[in-house]
């Protein structure tokens, strides 16, 4: 089936970045530092749950305001080049609600199975699943980083649903050939893989083969 959303020909300007309700959010965390790092402008979504699971993985409280979390969240990213917007979960009046004026592209990360689902099924009751509909209805990179295992029959056929549609599928499965020494070691090959994704440069560990 010919792939129906764009690759980013070159990187980002912007990018939508949407955390939810499933274990992962050191992912999404060092994810957020990469691109503003990167100079890219970040729109941060998070949903309910993803408060929860900041709390419970990172000790982070994530306010319920997003001014609050602008703050808390320049406080701990300081003097990136990158430029952070924040949006509320029903904020229907950001740039991401509408097709004319959709991000570069979006990265749900993590991606819970419940968010993957409502993707899958077109709907759009939150902004997350609206921003997500958007950037499939005009063709923009959709990367989708599922944090669950073991995957049922349901799981699978959403996300090869999504894949036909033009979206990447991003496990986040470490790769243990860099000899990594830490946890943040793990965290950032995963994240170095959905930077190349997006085509976004980084130096978040060796190439495999070296330079070229």
């Amino acid at each position: 089936m010919t792939e129906l959303i764009n690759r980013p020909a070159a990187t980002p300007q912007r990018v939508c970045l949407a955390w939810t309700g499933a274990s992962g959010l050191p992912y999404g965390l060092r994810l957020l530092d990469a691109l503003l790092s990167a100079g890219v402008t970040v729109e941060l979504i998070y949903s309910q749950a993803a408060q929860v699971v900041a709390q419970q993985e990172l000790n982070l409280r994530l306010p319920s305001s997003p001014d609050e979390a602008l703050q808390l969240l320049q406080q701990q990213f300081p003097n990136r080049p990158g430029k952070l917007l924040v949006y509320g979960r029903d904020a229907w009046f950001s740039p991401v609600a509408s097709g004319s004026n959709p991000p570069d592209a979006m990265v749900v990360c993590p991606c819970s199975m419940g968010t993957l689902a409502s993707i899958a099924a077109g709907l759009a009751d939150n902004l997350i699943e609206r921003a997500a509909d958007v950037v499939i209805k005009e063709r923009r990179s959709l990367i989708l980083v599922p944090r669950e295992t073991p995957f049922s029959v349901i799981h699978l056929e959403n996300m090869l649903r999504l894949a036909r549609a033009g979206a990447v599928i991003v496990p986040p499965s470490p790769g243990f050939y860099e000899h990594p020494q830490s946890v943040a070691d793990l965290v950032d090959f995963v994240v170095a893989r959905i930077l190349d994704q997006l085509r976004v440069p980084h130096t978040l560990g060796k190439r495999w083969g070296g330079a070229v």
